[in-house]
């Protein structure tokens, strides 16, 4: 299987690389991510044709590549000591960046290209949902040990609940996501997770109430 690396920086020139990746954006916005071929990412960016091959195998690993560029940072895990305001404030700013219109297109024609090439598929967990995974569970270890969430409880399966709830209302029922949305997902989900005070905006419905 073919493994979509990203390009080595040794081996391409930043400008024009950045270039490249921009004019990708460009065009998956004007007329969509199956009209966009690479002649017209060529075109568009003032490359080569077998420049932008050199540099990635293909148009999905190029779009993969551009849409991390613009996702640096665009939703961390805050710590603050409340775990629930910091997973409020990391959620909203997922749907207000990631889940924006300006990257959502390219993110949901990242998730379709995926669905034909299993290597872009692995290269979307590896390079971007992984690490996204990884903070949020070091965030719930993290009030695990402040004691503010039950630490007999895997982080890995709170995860699935909020953000497999939130992801599923963007990519497939398309309903509004807005914070309301988002401070009744985590009522919800947080809802026996809970332990001692409970922080704030959380639901201070007791465990023993289950």
């Amino acid at each position: 299987m073919t493994q979509l690396r990203p390009p080595a920086p040794s081996r391409r020139n930043e400008r024009s690389a950045r270039a490249i990746t921009a004019a990708a954006l460009q065009l998956c916005k004007e007329v969509g991510y199956p009209k966009v071929t690479m002649d017209a990412i060529a075109t568009r960016a003032g490359a080569s044709k077998a420049t932008i091959y050199r540099w990635w195998p293909s148009k999905g690993a190029l779009l993969l590549d551009a849409f991390l560029e613009q996702t640096v940072d665009a939703a961390p895990f805050p710590d603050t000591g409340d775990v629930v305001a910091d997973l409020r404030s990391q959620m909203n700013a997922a749907i207000a960046s990631i889940g924006g219109p300006e990257l959502w297109p390219h993110y949901t024609a990242l998730i379709g290209e995926a669905q034909h090439h299993p290597e872009l598929a692995q290269a979307i967990f590896d390079r971007f949902i992984s690490p996204l995974e990884q903070a949020a569970a070091d965030r719930l270890r993290a009030a695990q040990a402040q004691g503010q969430l039950d630490p007999s409880r895997d982080p890995h399966l709170l995860i699935d609940l909020m953000y497999g709830a939130l992801y599923y209302s963007l990519l497939l029922v398309r309903k509004p996501t807005d914070p309301a949305y988002v401070d009744a997902l985590l009522d919800t989900t947080l809802h026996g997770w809970i332990t001692g005070p409970a922080p704030t905006g959380a639901d201070t419905r007791p465990n023993s109430a289950q």
